[in-house]
């Protein structure tokens, strides 16, 4: 046989074996980019398997950068996953480096599942350096077992690992991780604390014998640290005061936030970095899991005066009382002390009188953490007098209130009705009960008209009470102005959403479930508007969003 027919012989069976090859699709992950396995390694070794196997790389899914703890934020896999069950996939196998590619699920059972899927869809997975085959033997069976209950401990081990050096780090007084925080830099030093450089944000400290320490900032935004402290500490202003403040003086948030919320200016108020201590372990989470837990303060790995303080610690304890005064870290028993105090000196409670006093937690708070007012007089011993001293014209004074609210209701209602002749009518349920709106083609509108209440500190708030009870769709909420003589708005809002009351402000994202009525003879369009939204809201079915942190294999 000559050369020439040799070679068209060995071609011919190339061509030959390039027809038959199975088509396959592979899957490539790599956790950082400091890993040893590379994407390119994993590849060409794929590649020579499929070449020794006879499979044809026809597709390619990777996730870079991405944890193999969980499925989520891996949408390589989750494209594959969804590929496999197309009718129009155009491979019917998936080949992966090995099982720790497929992911270090901390519970086997999982990535068990995600391969029989894609088994039970006709398209197997094989693992290319795997010492065990893809056959439902015993042995190979077992060994794919334990390969992944492997995959899952290393992830494991590998944090306790982490979790220790982090504490020996912190323990020696420098960083052990995370972003410097606002106003503060990271600075890479060398082991006798000699600085080198400062690092850029997300850069990665990977010099073996350097470590890192926290720094002042920029000038600027030390100085709007310690505006904080000094909002927080001498004019007593919570967080959401000292946001609104320096969005006023338009100062410029941390990064991430489009403007100063309660979140970064409690972040802080809170951490003891800002007086200079080195502080590891306030938190804590399950791996694989976004979910984290406080530890207790006597838990923490802290080394004082490891840095440079922006904040004297005088400064940073006055703060943190000021904190613990806040409503939501006081006990219950705490709650009803303020109380008894401020029944011993006024003698008499009301709803108002608590609202008014500043020394005591709203209404709102205390129907929250015990379910009515009625039994946050029988905790404290409090007995609501038939007729006291006074009593009266607290009660004219209310009488007096309704009667003015019910009046602009009855005028409102007129109005409508007018707009509606033959159409509407409102009526009375019960004999005192609020008065209903009834339309023709079966709608039912309860009108509930809202007072207006001034907070010691100026701002107005609106009680809305129990929608749930209104026996109606749609309830029409009239907020009445300051001085309580008109309606300052009038909003839509289903009647279903609320099993208790609730007190909103000027422009509260409450009134976002609705829909403001400006003009009175659409309240019937705006109503169905707002009803067919509520239907849909509530039909649709509610997906928790979990996040997985990245592990480093």
């Amino acid at each position: 046989m000559s050369a020439v027919s040799g070679r068209k012989t060995l071609v011919d069976s190339s061509e030959s074996l390039a027809l038959t090859s199975t088509p396959a699709a592979q899957y490539l992950r790599m956790s950082t980019n400091q890993q040893r396995l590379s994407i390119e390694s994993q590849a060409a070794a794929i590649e020579w398997y499929a070449y020794g196997h006879n499979f044809k790389v026809v597709q390619t899914y990777q996730d870079t950068g991405r944890s193999g703890l969980t499925l989520n934020r891996r949408e390589g896999l989750k494209q594959l996953l969804q590929d496999v069950f197309s009718n129009a996939k155009a491979f019917k196998a998936i080949l992966v480096y090995d099982v720790s590619r497929w992911g270090r699920f901390q519970d086997p059972d999982e990535a068990a599942h995600y391969e029989f899927l894609c088994k039970s869809a006709g398209v197997p997975v094989y693992y290319c350096a795997e010492t065990f085959s893809n056959d439902p033997t015993l042995p190979n069976a077992v060994m794919k077992a334990l390969k992944r209950a492997m995959a899952g401990e290393y992830s494991r081990e590998l944090s306790q690992r982490t979790e220790r050096a982090k504490r020996i780090v912190a323990e020696r007084g420098f960083r052990a991780g995370g972003a410097a925080g606002y106003g503060l830099r990271r600075m890479l030093v060398s082991s006798d604390r000699t600085p080198k450089r400062l690092l850029v944000h997300g850069e990665i400290a990977s010099i073996k014998d350097s470590r890192v320490i926290l720094v002042p900032g920029p000038l600027k935004e030390v100085a709007v640290v310690r505006e904080i402290y000094r909002l927080a500490v001498s004019e007593r202003k919570n967080t959401h005061a000292i946001a609104r403040e320096l969005n006023r003086r338009r100062i410029t948030p941390p990064g991430r936030y489009p403007s100063w919320t309660w979140e970064p200016i409690f972040e802080v108020l809170k951490n003891p970095k800002y007086m200079g201590d080195a502080v590891y372990g306030r938190t804590t989470h399950v791996l694989g899991s976004n979910q984290l837990t406080q530890v207790p303060q006597e838990k923490w790995i802290v080394r004082s005066a490891a840095f440079k303080p922006i904040i004297d610690p005088e400064t940073f304890a006055a703060a943190q009382r000021v904190l613990r005064d806040r409503t939501q870290y006081k006990s219950n028993e705490e709650l009803l002390d303020g109380l008894r105090t401020l029944l011993k000196r006024e003698r008499m409670l009301t709803e108002y009188k608590i609202e008014m006093s500043r020394e005591v937690a709203s209404v709102r708070t205390f129907i929250e953490r015990f379910g009515s007012m009625k039994r946050v007089y029988d905790l404290i011993g409090y007995v609501y007098p038939e007729s006291p001293r006074g009593l009266p014209s607290v009660r004219k004074r209310m009488w007096k209130t309704r009667n003015r609210n019910d009046r602009l209701r009855q005028k409102l209602l007129r109005a409508i009705c007018k707009l509606f002749p033959g159409e509407a009518t409102a009526r009375r349920k019960e004999p005192f009960g609020r008065p209903t709106l009834y339309f023709r083609n079966g709608l039912r509108i309860a009108v509930v008209v809202v007072p207006t209440v001034k907070t010691p500190l100026g701002s107005l708030r609106w009680t809305v009470p129990a929608l749930r009870a209104l026996g109606s769709d749609i309830t029409l909420l009239c907020r009445c102005n300051e001085a309580g003589n008109a309606f300052q708005d009038l909003y839509l809002v289903p009647s279903v959403n609320d099993c208790g009351w609730v007190r909103i402000k000027e422009n509260d994202p409450w009134l976002s479930r609705g829909k403001k009525l400006v003009n009175l003879s659409k309240i019937r369009s705006i109503a169905g508007f707002v009803l067919a939204q509520h239907s849909t809201t509530i039909s649709q079915p509610h997906r928790d969003a979990s996040m997985s942190h990245s592990d480093s294999d």
